[in-house]
This record gives structure tokens, sequence and C-alpha cells, in this order.
């Protein structure tokens, strides 16, 4: 039963690993279950109170770390984004009995979940309260799964210090965060979401990704800058994934040293974390391509002067239009 376990725990941080992110924590050790404990009110005020931020909402579940309501923002003139509107999350498969009622309590109607195919297979599909409308838009990979794959399974420190060290995990990373803005087919998914919520007939709506950072963290950021919420705060909100993350992710590289599959687990660090460099990696492209964040959203990602509109009017609230 161990030599399973350790088998199918290694399976699934593989497959999330190689999209830079990580399986719920009920995977994360090979050896040990989580200690994350949950509370009976599950929505937990974590204070972010520099200016402009508000206070930050996380869920605390027992089976997914990185849960959070995006409300609380403020925008550069003075209006604030509404709780209880739009959630982002790591991956849902690993919820225990007791977080389902937890989600339920939110009153969603619409999960998306930008997870591949591949990753939805190891990991396991959401759980999901009665009700929720579940909605596949797989964000690709860029083949970076299958690297990563390579990487992990050959357990050869050697080999995997060739493909993930010297800067090119990171390189690995930026270059996924340029697809954000190359690939028509992520731009589609990412202004589906968007219209989504603008209509509000999905909402509330949660997105998430694996472990909440990097497809989820670029869809929480050109959320926050579409209703006009400052760069440096959308900037802090992805970072955040950073603080929400630490423990599960070490975790995840103690579970695959002492699965044998990694003699140095550390190279696996710029996969796991956010980095202002990622997201840097992005913003440039889209300076490159549509001249900034304006011409991304009309021009990438089709979004017309209406569909912003109601986007703001239905997000937020106080303050000066």
């Amino acid at each position: 039963m161990r030599a399973t376990h350790i088998r199918r725990t290694a399976g699934a941080v593989i497959s999330a690993v190689a999209l830079g992110t990580l399986p719920s924590p009920a995977l994360a050790d090979a050896t040990a279950q989580p200690t994350t404990t949950t509370t009976r009110d599950a929505v937990t005020a974590t204070a972010d109170r520099r200016p402009g931020t508000g206070t930050v909402r996380h869920i605390e579940l027992q089976g997914a770390v990185n849960v959070r309501d995006l409300g609380g923002y403020r925008t550069d003139t003075g209006r604030q984004m509404r709780y209880g509107q739009v959630y982002r999350a790591d991956s849902l498969s690993g919820l225990t009995d007791s977080d389902v009622p937890e989600l339920a309590a939110l009153g969603l109607r619409t999960v998306v979940d930008f997870r591949v195919p591949l990753e939805v297979e190891h990991d396991g599909a959401d759980r999901l309260p009665a009700g929720v409308t579940a909605t596949s838009r797989s964000v690709n990979d860029l083949g970076l799964y299958a690297r990563t794959t390579e990487a992990i399974g050959s357990k050869d420190p050697v080999r995997q210090q060739e493909m993930l060290g010297d800067g090119r995990a990171e390189e690995l990373m930026r270059s996924i965060y340029r697809s954000f803005v190359t690939s028509p087919e992520s731009r589609s998914r990412f202004a589906a979401v968007l219209r989504d919520i603008a209509h509000g007939e999905q909402s509330p709506l949660l997105y998430h990704c694996t472990s909440g950072k990097d497809r989820t963290g670029w869809m929480s950021y050109l959320l926050l800058r579409a209703v006009g919420v400052p760069s440096d705060t959308a900037a802090r909100d992805f970072l955040l994934s950073n603080d929400f993350r630490r423990e599960a992710d070490r975790r995840t590289r103690e579970g695959l040293r002492r699965a044998g599959l990694m003699e140095n687990p550390d190279l696996l660090v710029p996969l796991q974390e956010v980095r202002m460099d990622y997201l840097d990696a992005a913003l440039d492209q889209m300076g490159d391509d549509y001249g900034g964040l304006h011409g991304y959203l009309r021009e990438g990602l089709g979004l017309d002067t209406a569909t912003l509109t109601k986007l703001r009017a239905r997000l937020l609230r106080g303050g000066r239009a």
C-alpha cells in the first residue's frame, strides 16, 4: 500500500509540476497527510492593509490552500471590488467531505477549470457542491508537462540539473507566461471568463488551475486591471500565492525527495513560485504585441466597450465612476 501511494503521489506531482503548479495538499507529501486545519467559518480575513488593497479574504479549506475572494481591492478612482462575486483557487479535486459544504456556502454557480486533461487525469476531477456548473477551459502548457515529466521521471540528478538548473526552469516559466499573450487559444479562454463575469448569469464564479498561481494568477491580474485596480495592487495579489502555497510546496519537495525521485528537489522552486519577472514576461509581451493592457483587452481578448463597462458595473461599488 505504501509503494502504491508513493507511485500515485509521484504521478500527481509530476503532472502538476509540469505546469508550474502543484497537486492538492492531500497528494503533496508521499509519506504524510497535510496538517492544514479548518474552521467552521470558512472565510477568514488575511489582512493586507497597504493602501488600496483592502482585506484579502482567504477561504480556509483542508484540501485546497490558495482559495481567495477577489473582493476588497480598490480602483484608482476609489471604487471597491465587491466581495462574494469572483473567487480564485487552486485545484478542488482534493477537497474533503467537510470542505464541500464550506464551498457550497459561497453560493457559487460556476467553476471554471484551466487545467489540461492530463492534470485532471492525474489529480482528479473537482469535488463540487450540487448545482454548481463545472466548465473546462484548459490552457495549453506548451510542452512543459512532457519536459518536466522527463526530468522527474528520470530520477537522474545530472539529467534533472541539465533540464531544470542554471536558469532553465525560470525560462520555462517565462515562456508559459508569454504564451498567455501569444496563444489565440489561451486568450480565448481568458476572454470567455471575463465575459461570463461581465454578463453575470454565471456568477458567483470561481476559476482555478492546479496551484492557483500561474493561469489563475494571470486571470486575476487581468480582471483586477480591467476594472481599474492599480498595477502594483494587482501584482501584490499575484504574489500572495507564494504566502498561501509555501508550506504545501515545501511538503511536495520533501515528498519527491523521500520517494527517491529527486536528489535536489529545490530545482523545482522556480516552477512552484510566482515571481515578478514571470508576470513581467507576459506584460512585456503584451506591450510588444498590443501596445499594453488596453490593446490586449480590446484586440487580444476581443472585449468591447459594453462588456468592459458591464464588468466594472457588476464588480465595483462606491466612489466615482
